[in-house]
């Protein structure tokens, strides 16, 4: 399982979003596609922006958005 859950990683990343606009994040799916381009990074030598206690990149890649420290663009970006 996933820890934290898509939910809460959809709600830190819709946090900033003002009342009435559209959520970046819709589905899950772009939880994925963003966490794998980031650990794919990672794999290519890029610094983690987060500690993690693992040393997966897919891990870090969560737990970097878990923070706060990545985050998904929106369309108008």
């Amino acid at each position: 399982m996933l820890h934290p859950s898509y939910s809460d990683l959809m709600n830190i990343l819709n946090e900033n979003v003002e009342i009435g606009d559209e959520p970046v994040v819709k589905s899950r799916y772009s939880i994925v596609i963003a966490t794998s381009k980031r650990a794919r990074q990672l794999i290519d030598g890029d610094k983690p922006l987060a500690y993690s206690k693992s040393n997966k990149p897919l891990s870090i890649a969560v737990e970097e958005m878990n923070t706060g420290n990545l985050y998904i663009k929106g369309s108008d970006e």
